[in-house]
């Protein structure tokens, strides 16, 4: 698997760290230093995967996150950060953030995380063919890695694909939070089950008519949540 990494880290020896094992790891890399940088170099270079430091001058990673976000829901984002409060990650999620790694971290540990997300996304290759999944009036798409609904093209982050891509495999199928944490992100130190109810507010307002309704993406009190079976 060869990517093309855009590295937003405004230290230096982060930065070149994180190139290093990137390189070694077949990947190609650009590296950023600051927020307004970010946003430049993803537009123009349309990378497979964008690593970003919370903490970057002129916009901070939240705000790069927002824009790229509404500029392409597609581009998998890896939040990298010193901050570890859970409102932090939780916000991070909500602005449409892939994964989420506190600092100090190994570099083993953030290259798997990097192949996780790539392959997630669907940016890693070798993957082989499967059928369109249908539930509720939405089609999943495993092979292009689309998503319809209603014959609507849906834009959704690489999580949000994760999840749908699960749960249309399944119709009608209670997932509790933790398995649906275990297809988007891993459970490690950084990952919490409320993440997953972020995931779903999002879907639910690209999916329902009226997300405070659900009639497709249904939460289960006391287990967790399904996606209604049947084409329509």
């Amino acid at each position: 698997m060869c990517a093309h990494v855009l590295v937003a880290e405004d230290d230096a020896m982060q930065a070149e760290l994180i190139r290093r094992s990137l390189l070694a790891e077949g990947h190609t890399i650009t590296v950023v230093h600051d927020g307004p940088a970010a946003l430049d170099a993803a537009r123009r270079l349309r990378p497979d995967l964008v690593v970003l430091d919370l903490m970057l001058p002129g916009i901070d990673g939240f705000g790069v996150c927002r824009v790229l976000r509404g500029d392409d829901a597609q581009i998998p984002v890896l939040m990298l950060t010193a901050r570890s409060d859970e409102d932090d990650v939780l916000r991070g999620l909500e602005l449409g953030a892939d994964d989420y790694m506190t600092k100090p971290y190994s570099p083993r540990e953030l290259m798997a995380r990097i192949r996780t997300v790539l392959r997630r996304s669907g940016r890693a290759s070798g993957e082989r063919e499967a059928p369109v999944l249908w539930a509720a009036g939405i089609a999943v798409d495993p092979v292009r890695h689309e998503v319809r609904c209603d014959d609507e093209p849906v834009e959704c982050t690489p999580a949000e694909y994760q999840i749908l891509l699960a749960m249309a495999g399944e119709p009608d199928r209670v997932f509790t939070r933790r398995q649906l944490l275990q297809c988007t992100r891993g459970l490690d130190r950084a990952s919490t089950e409320r993440a997953v109810d972020v995931h779903i507010m999002n879907l639910r307002k690209k999916i329902e008519a009226d997300p405070r309704h659900p009639v497709r993406l249904l939460t289960v009190f006391g287990f967790g949540y399904k996606l209604r079976g049947g084409r329509g």
